[in-house]
């Protein structure tokens, strides 16, 4: 009885045969009427639970999930169903999702002949990363009487592993390697003078440098011949992330950390696509993940592991540590990103003398965040005066924001300002300017 329940349509139908009979207490000629529709809908009411709770009705149903889930992506899910008897069914599908998602109100209705199979496609936006554990898919199945429904359980429980954003590495990877088409926010940087490393001498052809024309080869060869240089490889490039309570703060969904970990990654394939040799160092109160640089074909997925486990932390960033570790665990001028955030221009003020010691070894780029939501309450239409005060303050931390920046350039640090939405388009957009003006 546990898995049988009654139905909106139950309800209305002795609901009227309630009103029917009171109505026939003032007129008893349909006191006879109202007890044969009475007996009627209990009969209906039986051969409805006898075709629900036959043992010749079976649905078969099975989840498809992706091996692993992406951070702050849509992740689709497909469900297929297949009507195994030989009644008709109409089925409201409730499936057991993660914890995590906090979604109460799933829900699929859809209709099965018999011996018909469907499939039911939805997405999933996960915004912490780990194991999510998805349960049973349960059903509830009404017949075209449709007074009961029969709660149909289909064993289906199984997890996935959320990642850092692997999807987003491949379309900015895509992105930043198309040469031959213009993508939104990737930038085309023009080469400022030539790279040092060589790589081979070809014959010339018209657009070519007239500069890098190789006058020996050409009087050897009898033809022009030009010099062809590349981007110097397996240069050093570190993604230093802070994973102190400055990086708690979430937007859309995904705290500034979580953002910075999709970054990481993103970056770190990229340089290695170049070449260049990738490493990670996780700092807060003490140091967390450290991987050397290195352009192993494991280096990516040693990078993706490290960052899939680490967790923010509920107190103040140690920069002197972060000193002390960028002196031991890195060796030779490195390009380092380092993703923070600066609330105010106090919290940059105690850092500064540290952030200034590392960039005299090092190229060092500070990331940190713009609060989209004082923009927006910024850009917003004001309408009294409290709104007054309350939009110049706003503006006021805005401003704030922008002198850091200033103040980071006026000491020679290489600084982005960014949305948290587009951090991974500056990011890329930044190595590749420092890679073209060869200053890593």
């Amino acid at each position: 009885m546990k898995n049988l329940y009654l139905t909106n349509r139950f309800f209305w139908l002795f609901g009227a045969l309630a009103v029917f009979f009171v109505v026939s207490f003032w007129a008893p000629l349909l006191f006879p009427v109202a007890q044969g529709v009475f007996v009627l809908a209990l009969a209906l009411l039986v051969l409805d639970a006898a075709l629900l709770f036959n043992r010749r009705l079976a649905l078969r149903g099975e989840r498809f999930l992706p091996r692993i889930f992406n951070l702050g992506d849509a992740n689709s899910v497909r469900l297929e169903l297949e009507n195994r008897s030989r009644l008709p069914l109409s089925i409201t599908l409730i499936d057991e999702l993660p914890y995590q998602f906090q979604i109460r109100d799933f829900e699929k209705r859809l209709y099965l002949k018999p011996g018909e199979q469907q499939r039911v496609h939805y997405e999933l936006r996960p915004v912490e990363r780990g194991e999510y554990v998805f349960g049973a898919i349960n059903t509830f199945l009404a017949s075209v009487i449709g007074l009961l429904e029969r709660r149909y359980v289909i064993p289906q429980e199984m997890s996935v592993p959320v990642y850092p954003s692997i999807l987003q590495m491949k379309q900015l990877e895509l992105r930043a390697f198309d040469r031959t088409t213009h993508h939104k926010g990737i930038k085309k940087i023009r080469r400022i003078g030539h790279s040092y490393e060589f790589e081979q001498i070809k014959n010339y052809v018209r657009g070519d440098d007239y500069r890098s024309i190789n006058w020996k080869a050409s009087s050897r060869r009898n033809v022009l011949m030009v010099n062809q240089y590349e981007d110097e490889r397996a240069q050093q490039i570190y993604c230093v992330i802070d994973k102190s309570r400055a990086m708690r703060m979430p937007f859309e969904g995904l705290s500034l950390m979580d953002y910075a970990i999709n970054t990481s990654l993103v970056i770190s394939n990229i340089a290695l696509q170049k070449y260049d040799r990738a490493g990670l160092i996780t700092f807060s109160d003490k140091i967390g993940a450290t991987i050397k640089a290195d352009s192993k074909p494991t280096q990516l997925n040693k990078i993706l592991m490290a960052l899939y486990k680490e967790e923010e932390r509920p107190l103040e960033a140690n920069y002197e540590l972060l000193y002390y570790a960028a002196r031991k665990l890195i060796n030779g001028r490195s390009l380092i990103l380092l993703y923070t955030n600066f609330e105010s221009s106090y919290a940059l003020e105690r850092v500064l003398p540290i952030l200034r010691r590392i960039n005299t070894f090092h190229l060092l780029v500070a990331v940190f965040f713009e609060n989209t939501e004082i923009r927006d309450f910024v850009e917003a239409r004001v309408e009294t005066l409290e709104d007054i005060y309350h939009q110049t303050i706003a503006r006021k931390f805005l401003t704030e924001k922008s002198q850091m920046v200033q103040k980071l350039q006026q000491y020679g640090i290489q600084a982005i300002l960014t949305r948290p939405e587009d951090l991974s388009i500056n990011t890329v957009n930044k190595y590749l300017e420092l890679k073209s003006r060869g200053l890593i």
